[in-house]
């Protein structure tokens, strides 16, 4: 695999924002949040058709972009501080979950820079990225990480992105099977930021009513009942998250790209197939193709890999049609 400058891209190439560091994160051997889960989309993508279309493209060093000056906008410095010193320390745990490994702190840093990268790519492209990176972020709270989450990606880099020319409003489309409460808690008070998250309820972490609705109405939540399938889940993007998404006009999408409503996931009650995050993709470009996806969750090591390659391959076809 060919790691390239994060600067150049060749033309009609959907960029894979990829580090051999993000395995680096280590959990613990019986933890769900596991380096497997990247080696497992990594084989699935350089072995699937169409893999001569991925640019495999290396995320900012942090000697060269200090993603700091975007973290510290978002969360607590005696938190970012914490996570530093823990790491520093041999590691140890923010909660019975969320496990800061002796590299933890370094890698997620680096997991920063990829969104921040993939969203330099989708603008210079007006095309999709996908950020393969972990720690995960949906769940990290201005405070203190949670629920796998150390930095809060998305929110971060929803930020970053309202600094760049012609972006005015951005969406974030969050299908992760869990509520992204440290996503919403973040921006559902910026009116430039609209959040709508699809999860399974009741499920972790226990927020995301329905009657959640932002400082500035920027907020959709899709409670989804234990069971739910595909039929559900297509009623929700027809008749609430696309109208929702075309009255706000965003500039950019962010998909916080979730895998764990798969029906064999270990960690919920959802009943779809890899097959269906195609389905959504196809949704999501009919809205915009600038779109970056970055990975939050997704436990089965097989379901993940291909709904991954389901995601990619719907951005590949839309690509060559338009060609």
């Amino acid at each position: 695999m060919l790691l390239t400058d994060p600067h150049r891209r060749q033309t009609d190439m959907l960029p894979i924002l990829y580090s051999d560091r993000f395995l680096e994160h280590l959990t613990g051997p019986y933890h769900p949040e596991k380096p497997e889960r990247l080696t497992a989309i990594k084989r699935a993508l350089e072995e699937m058709p169409g893999a001569e279309q991925l640019q495999w493209v290396s995320p900012t060093p942090l000697t060269q972009r200090d993603p700091l000056d975007w973290i510290n906008q978002i969360h607590t410095t005696d938190y970012v501080q914490q996570v530093h010193s823990l790491a520093a320390s041999g590691g140890s745990y923010l909660d019975p979950d969320t496990v800061v490994s002796p590299h933890s702190y370094e890698v997620a840093l680096l997991a920063v820079n990829a969104w921040l990268d993939g969203v330099d790519q989708v603008l210079a492209h007006q095309s999709p990225a996908f950020v393969l990176a972990r720690p995960p972020g949906h769940h990290a709270v201005p405070e203190t990480g949670m629920g796998f989450c150390l930095f809060s990606n998305a929110a971060i880099t929803a930020h970053y992105a309202l600094t760049q020319p012609g972006i005015e409003r951005v969406a974030i489309l969050d299908w992760d099977v869990h509520h992204g409460n440290g996503t919403q808690a973040i921006v559902e008070s910026h009116p430039q930021i609209a959040y709508c998250s699809l999860h399974q309820s009741p499920c972790y972490p226990g927020t995301g009513a329905a009657e959640e609705t932002g400082l500035h109405g920027n907020v959709l939540n899709l409670p989804m009942p234990a069971g739910s399938t595909l039929a559900d889940y297509e009623s929700q993007f027809r008749d609430k998250i696309m109208p929702f998404f075309r009255d706000f006009k965003p500039d950019l999408l962010f998909v916080s790209a979730g895998y764990d409503a798969n029906a064999v996931d270990p960690l919920a009650g959802i009943n779809l197939i890899p097959q269906d995050y195609g389905v959504f993709t196809q949704y999501c470009l009919k809205l915009t193709p600038k779109i970056l996806f970055g990975l939050e969750g997704g436990y089965d090591l097989s379901a993940l890999a291909q709904s991954v390659t389901a995601t990619i391959q719907a951005c590949l076809r839309n690509s060559n049609t338009k060609i």
